[in-house]
């Protein structure tokens, strides 16, 4: 069974919710995403923006876990590419991350998944300054 690092930036940055669809994380550290900011609309994307960081969780997981996450309902839109996140300790690590192909358009809200965001992004330690941007 092949085990990948994934860096996750949104609600799947719980480990506990992704062990309730069957997942099993391992290895939950934090790390930061350099080149990225995320983007809400809908739900959360990663766009790429020279001088910014995304915050998050790398998770190891199997990747038939990782496919099953993805095949949810409104989450077929996502497509994984290869990253390298950052340790709090600068280690770096090739990860996977999946975005939107076609990022929301400015106009796109979600404030009700936003606030949930931003309430896992405090409980789970990330930069304060970070959480706040969350939008």
């Amino acid at each position: 069974m092949t085990v990948s690092p994934v860096f996750f930036y949104g609600l799947f940055m719980d480990a506990d919710a992704l062990r309730s669809k069957g997942a099993h994380p391992a290895n939950v550290r934090p790390a930061a995403l350099p080149g990225y900011a995320i983007r809400i609309g809908n739900r959360a994307t990663l766009v790429r923006e020279p001088g910014s960081s995304a915050y998050g969780l790398l998770m190891d997981l199997p990747r038939n876990e990782i496919d099953a996450l993805y095949s949810g309902p409104g989450l077929e839109a996502y497509r994984s590419e290869p990253v390298v996140a950052e340790g709090p300790d600068g280690a770096r690590t090739a990860a996977l991350c999946f975005n939107l192909l076609t990022p929301p358009s400015p106009d796109e809200a979600n404030r009700e998944y936003a606030e949930k965001l931003r309430e896992l992004a405090r409980r789970l330690g990330l930069p304060l300054d970070y959480v706040e941007r969350i939008r």
